[in-house]
């Protein structure tokens, strides 16, 4: 039988590689977007406003693609999800 060695190095880089990486701007997206959901909330009466969600990640991906240099589609990607997630745990809030 054939005797195999592990390479520790190969092993940890593939783990460190493989490990998801955060998108451009969605820590500082879910900030601004914090903060425009207190003039313009993103769930009314328990139900998602999608308008305003989208008026929200807009704005954001116009700040994201401003600050990071990234292309609209990957900022308007952060945004949206940044601007969910905030509507989510919005949305939990209201629930309780």
């Amino acid at each position: 039988m054939a005797h195999r060695t592990v390479s520790w190095t190969r092993l940890s880089r593939s783990l460190h590689d493989s490990k998801p990486k955060i998108p451009a701007g969605l820590m500082g997206a879910r900030v601004l977007i914090e903060l425009g959901a207190r003039t313009r909330p993103l769930v009314i009466g328990g139900q998602y406003d999608r308008a305003a969600i989208m008026a929200a990640a807009c704005k954001a991906a116009t700040g994201i693609q401003e600050r990071c240099g990234v292309s609209r589609a990957e900022a308007l990607s952060s945004a949206l999800k940044a601007t969910w997630q905030v509507a989510k745990a919005a949305h939990r809030r209201a629930a309780h």
